[in-house]
């Protein structure tokens, strides 16, 4: 096994539990939808056990994570004996486009792992840095859709589990022959079995035959037994929205920790979205019932925190958003 520098020594590489990640690297990005469009980054874990799984972070979990290494270990703030030299976070990018700014990342995010998971044996022990590589359930739960930089055509496939039965796996048929012309598809022939690893779009699958592993389209096989489908954890944000005389109610589902506070223009965005073609302004209701609108950030800690609950409903942001039309000014001097 080659192992990092610094556990070369086999008695300090001992110390570390068999789950502690040891190499890290970003197999692809997803994009996901909040209250803006983000990035994920599809991270495969590697721990000193040989075990491997994926993980999804976002670039604000690495930044986080990164500045509590620094507090602990950072030559300012670090404690001796236990201070050491981090390597460089890639840093914060304000403007451009977003997915072109997550591939950029890709390379230099993988080096930033690298090189962290290259650090002392006390900093891989560290809880911050364990939680930040653990598969939660989540995690678990997810379905990587193309991860087109981790499976090269001389990937070697991994042996069934023992106690998961063929019949148990996701399967399909091959209906005609199939020629893939990318190193990234694969070939099979009419009849031929391929075992199921994920869904990539609605045309497209991944899957795996004795020959290798590489996507196709699902045109072209018959599923015998499908993927489970994707969980992700969703959070609801209830809003009002007040048309003349009729108010209605609508449920967004998102991607985002109800905790979340949103900027004014992500918020306004997420709502022009959900009513197009309607000129919209964003309001909360005041203890005494009445509407007050919203019109920029200075806006929003009122409405995190004063904003009148109804209900404590679960995965529900704890505050009510109320749309009105930009022009019906009626709705602020009688309420509802």
């Amino acid at each position: 096994m080659s192992l990092p520098r610094q556990l070369r020594d086999e008695s300090d590489f001992e110390q570390l539990p068999e789950d502690v990640a040891v190499s890290a690297h970003i197999a692809d990005i997803e994009e996901r939808s909040g209250f803006s469009v983000f990035y994920t980054f599809v991270i495969e874990v590697k721990t000193k056990g040989g075990s491997k799984y994926f993980i999804y972070r976002r670039y604000s979990q690495f930044f986080s994570l990164h500045a509590k290494l620094e507090v602990n270990y950072g030559p300012e703030n670090g404690i001796a004996p236990y201070i050491c030299t981090l390597p460089p976070l890639p840093a914060k990018i304000y403007v451009g486009n977003k997915k072109e700014i997550a591939e950029a990342r890709i390379p230099l995010l993988t080096a930033y792992m690298k090189l962290l998971l290259n650090s002392p044996v006390w900093t891989l022990l560290d809880e911050d840095l364990r939680l930040f590589f653990y598969q939660t359930a989540n995690d678990s739960e997810r379905i990587p859709r193309a991860l087109r930089r981790l499976r090269p055509q001389t990937r070697k496939i991994k042996k069934n589990p023992a106690h998961i039965s063929d019949m148990e796996r996701p399967r399909a048929e091959a209906l005609f022959d199939f020629k893939g012309n990318a190193n990234q598809e694969l070939s099979f022939k009419s009849g031929e079995l391929i075992y199921l690893l994920s869904r990539v779009n609605q045309n497209w699958l991944e899957g795996s035959t004795a020959d290798g592993v590489g996507i196709f389209p699902q045109s072209f096989v018959r599923i015998i037994k499908d993927l489970p489908d994707e969980k992700f954890p969703v959070s609801w944000l209830r809003c009002y929205f007040h048309d003349y005389d009729v108010c209605s109610i609508r449920d967004i589902p998102l991607e985002e920790d109800v905790k979340k506070r949103p900027s004014y223009n992500e918020l306004l965005q997420l709502i022009r979205n959900q009513f197009p073609g309607i000129n919209l302004a964003l309001n909360m209701k005041d203890p005494d019932g009445d509407l007050i609108r919203l019109t920029d950030n200075s806006d929003m800690e009122l409405l995190v925190t004063k904003g009148k609950r109804k209900s404590q409903l679960e995965n529900f942001f704890p505050w009510e958003l109320h749309i009105t039309r930009i022009d019906d000014l009626d709705i602020y001097s009688h309420g509802e």
